[in-house]
């Protein structure tokens, strides 16, 4: 499958997925959110694929969390929080190991990817949060 939010890599029995959007610190809109999925699906029908590595282009974020330009659309918000619940789903049901390698920013839904992997590695320059909190949303919800 070709992908323009992802890049998809394997090496041996690792396969990489790195979110490629470092102009917007790989903000998650829908598109990235199905991306990420297929990718996921794609590592858990490959028998050679041993563990998963997710990753962040360009050394600023991991995920930046949800690219606001997507909700200006009506229901956006909703396509956003179904594409991202069902892609944590996936994640976490893959009997493989995901692991997050974190350098930069994981806030709000990149933050809630990095969660949804088994083991998280970040740089000591990485910031996890949740800034929506301040905004009175919940996580996840």
């Amino acid at each position: 499958m070709e992908y323009r939010n992802i890049l998809f890599q394997k090496d041996g029995n690792i396969a990489f997925i790195t979110l490629n959007r470092p102009e917007v610190r790989n903000a998650l809109d829908p598109a990235t959110w199905s991306e990420i999925r297929a990718a996921i699906r794609q590592c858990r029908q490959d028998d050679e694929v041993r563990v998963v590595v997710i990753t962040g282009a360009g050394g600023k974020a991991f995920a930046s969390g949800a690219d606001i330009r997507v909700l200006r659309e009506r229901h956006a918000l909703e396509v956003l929080k179904g594409e991202a619940q069902e892609t944590l789903n996936e994640i976490e049901s893959l009997e493989k190991p995901v692991i997050a390698a974190i350098d930069g920013f994981a806030l709000g839904g990149g933050c809630e990817l990095a969660m949804a992997c088994d083991i998280r590695i970040a740089t000591d320059r990485s910031r996890l949060g949740q800034p929506e909190v301040g905004l009175g949303i919940i996580p996840g919800a």
